[in-house]
């Protein structure tokens, strides 16, 4: 069975603090090294001035050096970034409930489901599948609803066994099929780890998703 319900739930947002940049340290190296110059033009023997081809030669050697340091100062808060800061990130993710389209684990206790019906229908209903994708519940839910909650019962409403399921919410327009969207539900994050160029979060029901894709999060129950 299905119920439609309130929101209770509120989307979160991250921020991340940037690093001190070292500009100005590399400004006044540069500053020195147009002093050096201008010094040494001044000073040269006017009968046998430097080329001017050497001095475009000396700007760009600095200047390709400049750039180095550039980089490896944003080499080096990548490092940290996936270091002690996504560490520390790991740790909390463990244990909190997060919610995803990813498909949720059910252990007898009611699902709380999130998803918006396309604008132009005027019939919704909601299906339940098992791990193996076979359909075990099908219901119509109203179609301005957004929250609803899943008692975790067959079509028949015989209760259904601990296990990993998906929902999908379908758009009508009387008999015309509009959408079939993935349903949001919340996961316990059991494992957490480093990925790439993200953290990705292993949930209750065996799903790995990265932490991108987490809309909500609440404390684990």
């Amino acid at each position: 069975m299905i119920t439609p319900t309130q929101p209770t739930t509120q989307t979160i947002s991250q921020s991340q603090g940037v690093a001190p940049s070292q500009a100005s340290s590399i400004a006044s190296d540069f500053d020195t090294f147009l002093l050096l110059m201008t010094t040494q033009a001044r000073n040269q023997d006017p009968l046998e001035p430097m080329d001017s081809t050497e001095y475009a030669s000396q700007l760009a050697q600095f200047s390709m050096v400049e750039q180095q340091v550039q980089a490896n100062e944003l080499l080096s808060e990548l490092a940290l970034s996936l270091g002690g800061i996504k560490l520390e990130e790991l740790a909390n993710w463990i244990g909190m409930d997060v919610q995803t389209t990813a498909a949720f684990h059910f252990d007898g206790e009611p699902v709380a489901l999130s998803a918006q019906a396309a604008a132009a229908a005027d019939n919704a209903v909601m299906v339940i599948r098992n791990s193996t994708g076979t359909e075990v519940e099908r219901v119509s839910v109203p179609v301005t609803q957004t929250e609803f909650s899943w008692a975790g019962t067959a079509s028949d409403g015989s209760p259904l066994p601990t296990g990993s399921y998906s929902a999908t919410l379908e758009s009508y327009d009387s008999e015309e099929l509009l959408s079939a969207q993935p349903v949001a539900a919340f996961n316990q994050v059991v494992e957490a780890q480093v990925g790439e160029d993200t953290v990705l979060l292993t949930l209750e029901s065996g799903e790995v998703v990265p932490a991108g894709a987490v809309t909500a999060v609440r404390t684990g129950t």
